[in-house]
């Protein structure tokens, strides 16, 4: 009988570590943690390997504590922003007939940029369901729109490279984001995964504010060529899908 009663003290433990870093109001290191625990530091550091590998808790880049995949993946499922997709599937069914491509939505959780919906492309190359894909915002036509306008930190300091095209320092991120305000999209030409293309634009809802980024993806070759009709299709499109948030805002508190 002693057993299962370990094996339950062990998972209260482990849930109060979980419960300890979700409430926190910022990410917290393993000292704050073993201490506002009250737990030894070994059975803190082995709990914790093991959250980690289970996805319920990451590390930032400074080692402290955050919530994991498994909670943005939750979210990015089960939160305010369907009501979002749904209004915005009607404008990226016809964005997907405009360019045949692969049409993204996505907003931003905590630091990170959170693909919510999607509509498939009609080729057979470029299929990819891109909801279940944590994609470097650096890398990402969506995630540049996000940082231009300011729906996230931009960030500073060396950036990863995962193509020879990858941007990979503050400070050409910040001369693309100056282009991506005067132009009015965000483009990755080979940024993310060699042959691979993006297209992005921000939608915004009452008030003017951002509040998600909308973009047509496909292989490059297919794509580059038509870059800014892409582009400008996306502004109106976008432009058409801000007004019909603003009148639900304005009609229901909606977005």
């Amino acid at each position: 009988m002693g057993e299962p009663a370990r094996g339950t003290q062990a998972v209260d433990r482990a849930m109060r570590l979980v419960a300890t870093v979700v409430r926190a109001d910022e990410p917290m290191a393993f000292a704050d943690l073993f201490a506002e625990c009250g737990l030894a530091k070994s059975t803190t550091s082995r709990l914790l390997t093991a959250l980690e590998r289970t996805e319920l808790l990451e590390r930032d880049d400074n080692g402290c504590y955050v919530a994991g995949p498994l909670f943005w993946l939750y979210a990015a499922r089960h939160d305010p922003w369907d009501e979002l997709v749904r209004l915005a599937r009607p404008t990226m069914e016809q964005v997907g007939a405009d360019t045949r491509e692969t049409v993204n939505l996505a907003v931003t959780r905590g630091d990170r940029v959170v693909q919510v919906g999607q509509v498939d492309t009609q080729y057979m190359l470029g299929t990819r369901d891109w909801t279940q894909v944590e994609v470097p915002a650096h890398c990402s036509a969506l995630g540049k729109v996000l940082y231009a306008y300011r729906c996230l930190p931009v960030p500073r300091g060396p950036l990863e490279r995962l193509t020879p095209r990858s941007v990979t320092d503050g400070a050409a991120l910040d001369r693309q984001l100056r282009q991506v305000l005067r132009r009015g999209w965000a483009i990755t030409v080979d940024e993310l995964e060699v042959g691979l293309c993006g297209v992005a634009v921000p939608v915004r809802g009452w008030g003017g504010d951002v509040i998600a980024a909308l973009g047509v993806s496909g292989p490059t070759p297919r794509l580059e060529d038509r870059i800014e009709d892409i582009g400008r299709l996306l502004n109106d499109r976008a432009g058409q899908l801000t007004a019909l948030l603003d009148r639900r805002t304005r009609k229901e508190g909606v977005a």
